[in-house]
Order: C-alpha cells, then sequence, then structure tokens
C-alpha cells in the first residue's frame, strides 16, 4: 500500500497525465478559494454583508453542472486533451475579468461564467487520468489527485496571508489568472487518452443507427447507477463546502483572528487535507471504496470541539486540520470511485456532471451558513450542525452503493 511505489508504477506518458490534471485542478481550486478567503474584504469594498458575496459561491455552484456537460460532452466527442487545455484557459481568463469587476453585481455575473469553466475541469481530467493509468493503484493515484483542490486552497491561503495586505483582493484575482500557462505544458507533455483514441471505431458504429440503440440501451441501464451517484456527491458536497466555505468568515468575523493568521490555518488544514486524502485514497484499495468513505466521514463527528468551538487560534487550528483530514479523506477515492462506475461512452460527462449536479444541490450552502450564523450570532453551533448531519447522511449513502475497486476501463 505504499504510496511511492504506485506513483513510481507509471510511465513517463502516465506521470505527465497525471502532473497536468493534478495541476489543472490546484488552479481550478486557487481560483475558487481566492474569492472564499476575500469575502470580508470584498464585502468591504462594495458596502455589503459577507453573506451577500458568498452568493457568488452559490452562483458558481449552480453553473458548474451546465460547464460539466458542455465540456464533458466535447472531450467524449473530441478527445480529453483538447478540451482540457481550452477549460484551463476559460477559467483564468474570467478569474482575471474578476479582478477588474465595477460592482458586486459584475462580479456575480463573472463567477457565474467561472462556474461554467469550473464544473469542467474535473471531470475531463478525471477521465483523461483514469483512462491512462493502470488498475493497480488507482486508489491511490484517486486521492492524490483529488487533492489538487486541497493544494489550491492551500494556494490562496498563502497568498491571502502573504500578499493580501500589499495587493489587496484585485490583486489576489490577477495572480489568478497564472493557470492559463499550464496549458503550455499540457501541449508540450500529455498524450490523448489511449482509452479514447482505442475507441474510435466504436464511436464511429455508434453514429450508426444500430450503434446509436446499443449505446442509448447501455446509457439507460446506467441511469439507476447515475441518480445514485448525484446523490452521493450532493452529501459530499455538503461535507466539504459545509466546512469549508463560511470557515474563514468564522475565523475573521468571530473568533477575531488577523488575516495573516487566517491564511496560515488554511495553510496547515490544507496540508491535513493532502494527506488525508492520500492516506484514505491507499486504504481504499485494501478496504475498497465504500469502507474508506464510511470510516473518514464518521471520524469527522469527534472532530467537532475542537474545530468549531476551539478558544486559542492554536485548538482551532488543530481542529480544522483534523476535519479536513477526514473530509477529503473520504473525498480522496471520489475520482476513481465515479469513473469506475461510468461507462466510456460518458466518462468525461457522467462523473462531471453527478459531481457538480451535487455541487448544484447544495449550492445555497455556503450563503445559508452565513445567514443563520448572522441571524443567531453563533458560528460554530452552524458548522457543529453541519457536519453532524452530513457525516452521517455521507456515510448512510456510501453503505448503500456498490463497490468499484477493480474495475477494468474499456473502450466499450
Amino acid at each position: 500500500m505504499s504510496v511511492l511505489s504506485d506513483f513510481k508504477r507509471l510511465d513517463r506518458s502516465q506521470r505527465n497525465t497525471f502532473i497536468a490534471a493534478f495541476l489543472g485542478w490546484t488552479m481550478d481550486s486557487l481560483d475558487f478559494f481566492l474569492l472564499i478567503f476575500c469575502v470580508k474584504a470584498i464585502a468591504q469594498d462594495f458596502h455589503t454583508k459577507p453573506s451577500e458575496v458568498l452568493g457568488a459561491v452559490f452562483l458558481t455552484q449552480a453553473f458548474r453542472p451546465v460547464g460539466a456537460i458542455l465540456f464533458g460532452m466535447l472531450a467524449d466527442r473530441y478527445g480529453r486533451r483538447p478540451v482540457l487545455m481550452f477549460n484551463i484557459l476559460s477559467f483564468s481568463v474570467i478569474e482575471l475579468a474578476c479582478a477588474f469587476a465595477p460592482s458586486l453585481t459584475v462580479l456575480l455575473i463573472l463567477r457565474a461564467l467561472f462556474g461554467l469553466a469550473m464544473g469542467g475541469e474535473w471531470g475531463v481530467g478525471s477521465a483523461l487520468t483514469f483512462e491512462s493509468l493502470p488498475t493497480e493503484g488507482r486508489g491511490t493515484i484517486s486521492g492524490m489527485l483529488q487533492e489538487g483542490y486541497a493544494m489550491g486552497s492551500i494556494l490562496a491561503s498563502a497568498a491571502f496571508a502573504l500578499l493580501f495586505h500589499y495587493i489587496g483582493w484585485r490583486g489576489l484575482f490577477i495572480l489568478g489568472a497564472a493557470p492559463s500557462l499550464l496549458v503550455i505544458y499540457v501541449r508540450a507533455k500529455v498524450d490523448e487518452s489511449p482509452v479514447w483514441l482505442a475507441g474510435a471505431a466504436s464511436r464511429a458504429a455508434h453514429r450508426a443507427g444500430e450503434g446509436r440503440a446499443m449505446a442509448a440501451a447501455k446509457l439507460l441501464a446506467f441511469l439507476p447507477t447515475f441518480l445514485f451517484l448525484i446523490l452521493l456527491m450532493t452529501a459530499f458536497m455538503s461535507f466539504s463546502h459545509g466546512t469549508q466555505d463560511v470557515y474563514p468568515t468564522f475565523l475573521g468575523t468571530q473568533a477575531h483572528l488577523t488575516p495573516e493568521t487566517v491564511g496560515l490555518i488554511g495553510v496547515l488544514y490544507g496540508i491535513g487535507s493532502i494527506a488525508g486524502g492520500i492516506v484514505f485514497g491507499a486504504f481504499s484499495e485494501k478496504w475498497g471504496r465504500r469502507r474508506a468513505i464510511v470510516t473518514a466521514a464518521l471520524l469527522a463527528i469527534p472532530v467537532i470541539p475542537l474545530y468549531a468551538y476551539g478558544h486559542s487560534a492554536i485548538t482551532l487550528g488543530v481542529g480544522a486540520v483534523l476535519m479536513q483530514f477526514m473530509v477529503q479523506g473520504a473525498w480522496g477515492v471520489v475520482p476513481a470511485y465515479l469513473t469506475e462506475l461510468s461507462p466510456a461512452p460518458v466518462r468525461a460527462t457522467a462523473p462531471g456532471l453527478a459531481y457538480q449536479l451535487g455541487g448544484l444541490v447544495t449550492s445555497w450552502n455556503g450563503k445559508a451558513q452565513a445567514l443563520a450564523a448572522e441571524r443567531y450570532g453563533n458560528y460554530p453551533a452552524v458548522l457543529a450542525i453541519t457536519v453532524i448531519v452530513v457525516a452521517l447522511a455521507l456515510a448512510g449513502l456510501a453503505m448503500l452503493g456498490r463497490e468499484s475497486k477493480g474495475s477494468e476501463m474499456s473502450a466499450t
């Protein structure tokens, strides 16, 4: 169950593919979390409440399913690699435009467009990765890949802690356009998915009447699994966003910590997230996907006293690290699990769409938490209740799913 040995097993082309997908998700996450850390500053700049700014999170999540369909269908038809490059360019340009938003209304519109681009990256990157990698060690690679999200939060936290005082939130958004440079790496180093290339003849047959009928029958049989994945991802999204989106705001407004301290805690719990994803991703190779998810979800509940009710920056920081270790531990299984359960003709569309539809269902989560906390003046209670309800729901749903460890990828 060695993480290093699983990674060393990859050849150069496979490593380049993994690195590209990991960095793509990292940069996407960076651009998302820059707004999360700047909520208080943006609210002050536009003379409004944090809950109003968090409406941008709702719009981002609401438009992510549209992006998953758009970019996923393009990737299923034209290939994973070119669509991934276009996707990365899209969210980078939109992030740059956010830096020059003259009003909250314009910023909200731009964050909706950002949601389109963000919605496409995960599904396309996951399909490209898992269609290119060997079956053995897939859970470990899944845990590593998903933690690009945590790495993005670390970079956003560090940028906020080190640079916010000097360049403000607009300068941070300009910095967020840097992911566009990743396109150069993808173009130079990354090969197209071998499964997608092998399926060229099959896709040609599907364009004939008999092929379309066979494809339709297979996708109809997949529908119950797809609906289950949407429910599962709704619980997953509530687990991550419910523990992350208002947490920096809580640390700044109710715990009264400085931006430097908030940023430092963000870096630390980002590191905890990466460790959790890798550890439980590796465990899923031994235990199976479901057991790894259930274990991580339930272990988040005992962390609540430190995470939400800590009386110092140290105890809150320890709680945040442990909480995100468990949250992202469960999440580390997701890329492999969703990809393994999805048929080849929609492997770039279905996992990403289920992922983003789960985000749509929970898109009001951050704003609702902020509104409840503002009304009752009690962020800790809101955070604690969220963790208990969502962790139990996620564990219950995971137990109902079917195991997928060891599933073979194919072009048909």
